[in-house]
């Protein structure tokens, strides 16, 4: 769920902050093009937002620390982790360039928001979670 809101929410913060990244676009354009890419991407999202939950579950029964301190906590390590790879996107993704991916690596707008998205799913995975 806390991907899906993630996912909706992304064309309101690809205006406010005037750069057009999407995860969502990102994941479906490696599969497909045109009207299938955001459909595609949307699932693959919620799958790996389906994941992330579990592996969520499981780390925070074994910490002393509050549900939702231990999702954003996750979900902002998850991204400081992973933002790296963009270097790799930026040279081959088969649609880089392409509306929804512009050049990444170096692109502190694009940073910013996916710092905001992860933060977002982190406090919305730890609400959420039972």
């Amino acid at each position: 769920m806390a991907a899906s809101v993630w996912s909706l929410l992304e064309p309101i913060d690809r205006r406010l902050l005037r750069c057009d990244y999407s995860d969502v676009l990102l994941l479906g354009k490696t599969f497909t093009r045109g009207r299938l890419a955001w459909p595609v991407g949307f699932a693959i999202h919620a799958a790996n937002g389906a994941l992330f939950g579990f592996a969520f579950d499981q780390i925070q029964r074994r910490v002393p620390y509050s549900k939702e301190r231990v999702a954003i906590g996750m979900a902002l390590a998850e991204h400081v982790a992973l933002y790296p790879l963009s270097y790799f996107v930026d040279r081959h993704h088969p649609a880089r360039g392409e509306a929804g991916i512009p050049p990444l690596f170096t692109n502190p707008r694009a940073f910013v928001q996916a710092t905001l998205r992860h933060a977002l799913f982190g406090v919305v995975l730890g609400r959420l979670s039972r």
